[in-house]
């Protein structure tokens, strides 16, 4: 499923979505918490995008692992594969830090979201959740950056 569309590595279509959407996300979602006048006019957008991220994420990741096995089976150098694996490990931080900000997000919404049973809870939680989101937002923003860049090196460096 993840290996090849089309005769191309998945992994190579899915991570070009990923350098957009987590940044969209981290970006709008601290937008969201620091702007409280634009909240009507994105906050479906954080909504979208901190279901669809993940997910995205998580399919590049598992797209990744695939051609990491491929290369593998084909006898690939073992310096290529140890750049390979650091590749993988950052896309594995990426995912985790990308869950936590879609979840935070998601619940900055819900907390601003001036349901009945939300108006109970304390002032302050709005913005204690946008401090979370803006600390994980930070998080992603490094680590797809390290991610994006590592892979890139590896393909310009003719390692893969």
């Amino acid at each position: 499923m993840f290996r090849e569309v089309n005769g191309l590595p998945g992994h190579v279509l899915v991570i070009h979505a990923v350098v957009v959407l987590v940044p969209l996300l981290a970006l709008l979602s601290v937008a969201y918490g620091v702007l409280p006048r634009w909240r009507s006019r994105f906050g479906w957008a954080v909504a979208v995008l901190a279901v669809l991220t993940p997910i995205v994420t998580f399919v590049a990741k598992e797209s990744g692992e695939e051609l990491e096995k491929v290369l593998t089976g084909q006898g690939y150098p073992p310096e290529g594969l140890q750049k390979i694996r650091e590749h993988s490990e950052y896309g594995d931080t990426l995912l985790w830090f990308t869950l936590g900000l879609a979840v935070a997000a998601l619940l900055l919404l819900l907390v601003t979201s001036g349901l009945e049973r939300v108006r109970r809870l304390p002032s302050w939680l709005g913005w204690a959740l946008t401090a979370v989101v803006a600390v994980l937002a930070v998080f992603a923003l490094v680590y797809v950056y390290r991610t994006g860049d590592s892979g890139a090196k590896m393909v310009w460096s003719n390692i893969v």
